[in-house]
């Protein structure tokens, strides 16, 4: 069963709006959450946690990075419905308002513990406005797509997520050039936070000249909005949620790895000497800057790839990507040599994790009914990054610990994240070109049911 979509030519003015206001939007979303993971890897262990030594203020610092990933799936749960009830464009606003308001505060935190109690707070509130905030994005871009390239527009509002992480890095980067270590320890760590309140302004604006998906007004016209759209997606979805939970363990877990654990690496374990760990820091920094550069070419480009040959070719050599380039990879970053730390985190997060991004934000779209669309994607995206990217961090540091610093445990951990995501593919099928107005999954709830949501669609008739 589909619903009958009166407007099936997409609208070249909206589609190149929402391009432009789902890339600012996330990047400046992002930028808050990125410039926590950096804080995380380089201040908050000081600041926070001083009487717990270099590999217990690094595991609390993480832990409360953790944190905001832990509240994401529940941020997922009520932004994902409320997305299918009242629209994609409400929910991009709340979201972002949110992760303005945390992010903010956060640079006027106390030292000590009262300050590291309050941040686990407002990393808990930053998340659960970030829990369907790239969701929603990219599901208002697939809804608005021409069919043939949907994978290419879905991936743009992704550009933003780079973007911001560049920002945030670039913010830490000219601290660490302007500012002396003690000076960023003192008072320095709060400005990227601070900064937040006036990009958060500038997105909310933006988002504000954004219009509500054609997909998600035909079912309001036609009265097929449903009242709980997350139950559905627990009774009539388990099959594509199992397999999107699955497949989010290598994306999330090897990009958190390589673009934050690896500067906690470097500085915790790689430094030998005191001195060496600002050096260090500055290499991982710039390398991080550099693979978010790239990112903004390779996602679109792997999104564009999925188009042509198909969502699932790309998603799966990119785990095995992944897993080949493991161990080679934490070698290069043990080196100390910054070419080769550069060409490890660059491989691993602008090709690895994000060719599978690149694939995803089609293919997740594609999976899921259209009355519970925003809300089957949210929550696999979000369950999946707390099991992944929330855990990535936390594990890699605590057995990096055990193997005092043997960056071979680094190295295993990204294998085991790619297996999982193989294996979570084969419960997905292949959706390139789906038409999006259609009710049923993609995929049934057992290998004997073909739902109706598998036939492919005749694009010359959605295209003109």
């Amino acid at each position: 069963m589909r619903v009958q979509n009166h407007s099936s030519t997409p609208d070249p003015r909206q589609l190149r709006r929402a391009i432009f206001t789902g890339a600012v939007g996330s990047a400046l979303e992002y930028y808050d959450f990125a410039i926590y993971g950096l804080a995380s890897a380089l201040v908050f262990g000081h600041i926070f946690f001083p009487s717990l030594g270099v590999t217990g203020a690094l595991l609390a610092s993480f832990a409360t990075y953790g944190a905001g990933f832990l509240a994401r799936p529940f941020g997922g749960l009520f932004f994902g419905s409320l997305g299918d009830r009242k629209g994609r464009k409400l929910v991009l606003l709340i979201t972002i308002g949110l992760m303005g308001v945390a992010t903010t505060l956060i640079g006027l935190l106390p030292a000590g513990p009262l300050g590291a109690v309050l941040l686990v707070a407002l990393r808990l509130l930053q998340g659960f406005g970030a829990g369907a905030e790239q969701s929603g994005a990219a599901t208002l871009m697939a809804e608005l797509a021409p069919p043939k390239r949907r994978g290419w527009y879905a991936a743009l509002p992704f550009i933003g997520v780079f973007s911001g992480l560049a920002l945030a890095t670039i913010t830490f980067r000219v601290m660490q050039l302007l500012l002396s270590e003690q000076q960023i320890l003192s008072w320095g760590w709060r400005i990227p936070f601070l900064l937040s309140v006036v990009l958060i302004a500038v997105a909310i604006w933006v988002r504000l000249r954004l219009k509500e998906s054609p997909v998600f007004k035909t079912l309001e016209t036609q009265q097929q909005v449903i009242k709980t759209p997350m139950r559905a997606v627990m009774r009539d979805a388990r099959r594509p949620l199992a397999a999107t939970i699955l497949m989010r363990m290598a994306e999330t877990g090897s990009s958190t790895l390589y673009a934050t654990v690896s500067i906690a690496f470097l500085t915790g374990y790689a430094a030998t000497q005191a001195q060496q760990s600002a050096a260090f820091a500055q290499i991982g920094t710039n390398a991080v800057l550099l693979a978010s550069v790239a990112s903004v070419i390779t996602t679109p480009l792997f999104g564009a790839l999925s188009d042509r040959v198909g969502r699932l070719r790309v998603y799966r050599a990119g785990a095995l990507f992944c897993m080949l380039w493991a161990f080679p990879a934490w070698m290069m970053i043990a080196s100390g040599n910054p070419w080769l730390i550069t060409l490890a985190i660059v491989g691993g997060f602008a090709i690895g994790a994000n060719s599978m991004l690149g694939a995803q934000c089609a293919h997740f779209t594609e999976l899921f009914g259209n009355r519970y669309r925003y809300s089957g994607v949210a929550l696999s995206r979000e369950v999946g990054a707390l099991l992944s990217g929330g855990l990535a961090p936390l594990l890699g540091i605590w057995l990096t610990g055990l193997a005092d610093g043997a960056p071979w445990v680094l190295a295993a951990y990204t294998i085991v994240l790619g297996g999982i995501t193989l294996a979570g593919s084969w419960l997905s099928v292949e959706t390139r070109g789906r038409d999006l107005t259609l009710i049923q999954d993609a995929v049934g709830r057992s290998p004997h049911h073909r739902a109706p949501g598998a036939i492919l669609i005749r694009e010359k008739n959605h295209e003109g």
